[in-house]
C-alpha cells in the first residue's frame, strides 16, 4: 500500500509542491535507487540484526515518511523523503522473503505465496484508498504544460521555496497518507513486540539459521537467479506499464478497453497469487515454476502472433498474468530447497529484479519511440520468457548436479558394503557348517565310547554280583538260581538293544 499509493497521489503532490508531473519525475528515479540501496543495506544488516527488531525500525522509519510527505513543500526535499523511503522499502522486501525463510525453511512455499500476495493486494486496494479518501480533487491536468506558460505558477513557487515544510492545501491528501502510515505504524509496533519478546518462532528462526547448507555452485546459482529475476520483473513490470498505451496505439482498443486491458492483467496476476497459496501445499516450487513459464512463453508468443485480434489480447493477456505470478516466490522457494539463502544472498537476487524493473521498462519506452509501427512490448515479453525459459533448465542442473553425484556414491557405497557384507556372511555361514560338522563328529564319538564303557561296567558289575551270590547260596535250589540269572538276562537284553 505504502508504494502503491504514489502513482494515483503523483497529480496532488505535484501540486503540493507547485510543480508540473514532467519535472518531477525524478522522485521515482530517487525511490528507484532507494530501494537498490535498502536492498543491499538490508542484505548486510541483516546478517548482523535480529530479523524482528531490523523489520520493525524500517517499518517505522516507513511511518515517519509516510506522515511527512504530504508536509513537503519543495520538490527536493520530497524526492529526499522519497529515496529515504525507498531505502526503507527495499529493506522491507530483502528482510520479509529472508525471515519467511529463515522460520519454515524449504517448507515455507505456502507463505512465500502469502507474503508475495499481500504485495498484490496491498497494490490493488491503495488506489481505491486514495480515490475514496481524496475524492474529487483539483485536477493537475495543466502542470503537464511547460512552466513558462504559468507566470503565476513561478511567482507562488519563488514566494514558497523559502518554506520546506508546511500544511498541505488539499487535507484528503494528507489523510490517505496518514491513514497508510498508521495501519504500517501498527505492524511496526507487532514486530518490535516480537524482538522484545523470545517467541519459540524466534528461536525455531536461530535454529534454522543453523542448519545452514551450501551448494556446490552457490555463486553460480545466484548469478543465475539475478539474471533469471532480472527479465522476469522487467517483463512484468514493462508489460503492466505499457499494455494500456500499446492497446490504444497498437491494437486501436479504446480508452476504456484498454483500460480494461490493463485491469485484467493485474487482476488474474493478484488472483493467482492468492490460490498460489493453496497449489504451493501440493505443488513443488519447482513444478509451479515450471508451469509459470510455459503458460508465460504460451501466451507471449500468442501475442505476438496476434497482436491486432482483440479477443487474443484479452485472453493472452489473462493468461500472461496468471502465469507471471508465482515466479518470484516460486523462485525463492525453490533455491532454498538447495542452497540456504542469507541476507547478502537475498539482496542480490532482489537487487536484479530492481534492476530490471529500472533498466527494461526504461529501454523500451526508448525503442518504443523509434520504432512506433512495431510491438516492441509484446517482443520484449516473448524474449524475456524466452530467457527464463531457458536458465531455469540451467538453474536445476547446478542445482542437483552435486546432489546425483552424491547419491550415486553413497549408492555405490551402500551396494559395496552390502556385497561384502553377504560374502562374508556366506563365509560365516560356511564355518558355522564346518564347525557344527566337527562338533556332531565329536558328539558321535563320545556317544560311541559312552557307551562302550558303560556296557563294559554293566557286564563287570553283573558279574562280581553273580560271583558273590553264587558263593552265598551255592547250596540252595536251582529256582532261586533262575531268580538271580533273570536281571543278567535282562541287562544282556539291553545292551542287546543298544548295540
Amino acid at each position: 500500500m505504502s508504494v502503491a499509493i504514489l502513482g494515483p497521489t503523483f497529480q496532488d503532490l505535484a501540486t503540493n509542491v507547485n510543480r508540473n508531473i514532467s519535472s518531477l519525475s525524478l522522485i521515482f528515479v530517487g525511490r528507484a535507487f532507494g530501494f537498490l540501496s535498502g536492498s543491499v543495506i538490508g542484505g548486510v544488516l541483516l546478517d548482523i540484526l535480529n530479523h524482528f527488531l531490523l523489520l520493525g525500525v524500517s517499518m517505522l522509519t516507513t511511518t515517519v515518511g509516510l506522515y511527512l510527505v504530504p508536509f513537503c513543500k519543495t520538490a527536493v526535499l520530497l524526492i529526499v523523503m522519497m529515496s529515504v523511503f525507498g531505502v526503507s522499502a527495499g529493506i522491507l522486501d530483502t528482510g520479509g522473503n529472508v525471515l519467511i525463510l529463515a522460520i519454515w525453511g524449504d517448507r515455507g512455499a505456502p507463505h512465500m505465496q502469502a507474503l508475495h500476495f499481500s504485495f498484490a493486494l496491498g497494490a490493488f486496494l491503495a488506489p481505491l484508498l486514495a480515490k475514496l479518501a481524496l475524492g474529487t480533487t483539483v485536477s493537475a491536468e495543466n502542470r503537464t504544460e511547460d512552466d513558462s506558460n504559468h507566470p503565476a505558477l513561478n511567482q507562488s513557487s519563488e514566494a514558497d521555496s523559502e518554506s520546506v515544510l508546511g500544511v498541505p492545501g488539499n487535507m484528503n491528501l494528507l489523510w490517505a497518507y496518514a491513514v497508510i502510515g498508521t495501519y504500517v505504524f501498527v505492524v511496526a509496533v507487532f514486530f518490535l513486540a516480537l524482538f522484545l519478546k523470545k517467541s519459540s518462532r524466534q528461536e525455531k528462526a536461530k535454529a534454522s539459521a543453523q542448519r545452514s547448507r551450501r551448494a556446490k555452485y552457490h555463486n553460480a546459482l545466484l548469478c543465475l537467479l539475478f539474471l533469471f529475476f532480472f527479465f522476469y520483473v522487467g517483463a512484468e513490470v514493462t508489460y503492466g506499464s505499457y499494455v494500456f498505451s500499446f492497446a490504444t496505439t497498437h491494437a486501436g482498443m479504446k480508452e476504456s478497453e484498454a483500460a480494461g486491458l490493463n485491469s485484467i492483467f493485474w487482476g488474474t496476476f493478484a488472483a493467482c497469487r492468492g490460490l498460489a497459496i493453496f497449489f504451493a501445499t501440493c505443488l513443488q516450487p519447482g513444478t509451479m515454476i515450471v508451469l509459470s513459464n510455459i503458460g508465460s512463453l504460451a501466451s507471449s508468443l500468442l501475442l505476438v502472433l496476434f497482436d491486432k485480434s482483440p479477443v487474443c489480447l484479452w485472453i493472452a493477456t489473462s493468461v500472461y498474468g496468471a502465469s507471471m505470478a508465482t515466479t518470484f516466490p516460486s523462485g525463492v522457494s525453490w533455491i532454498e530447497q538447495y542452497t540456504t539463502i542469507h541476507g547478502k544472498s537475498a539482496a542480490f537476487f532482489v537487487v536484479g529484479a530492481a534492476l530490471g524493473e529500472m533498466a527494461i521498462p526504461a529501454i523500451i519506452g526508448i525503442l518504443q519511440g523509434q520504432y512506433p509501427d512495431l510491438p516492441v512490448v509484446l517482443y520484449t515479453c516473448l524474449g524475456a520468457s524466452l530467457a527464463t525459459t531457458v536458465l531455469f533448465p540451467v538453474l536445476y542442473k547446478l542445482a542437483t548436479s552435486p546432489l546425483h553425484a552424491q547419491r550415486k556414491g553413497h549408492r555405490k557405497s551402500e551396494d559395496q558394503k552390502a556385497l561384502l557384507s553377504s560374502s562374508e556372511l556366506n563365509d560365516y555361514e560356511e564355518d558355522n557348517e564346518e564347525e557344527e560338522a566337527e562338533k556332531w563328529n565329536e558328539m558321535d564319538f563320545e556317544v560311541i565310547e559312552m557307551n562302550d564303557t558303560m556296557r563294559n561296567s554293566v557286564i563287570e558289575t553283573s558279574r562280581s554280583i553273580l560271583t558273590e551270590r553264587l558263593a552265598e547260596v551255592s547250596g540252595q535250589s536251582h529256582a532261586s538260581t533262575v531268580v538271580l540269572q533273570s536281571p543278567v538276562n535282562h541287562l544282556a537284553r539291553n545292551q542287546a538293544k543298544r548295540d
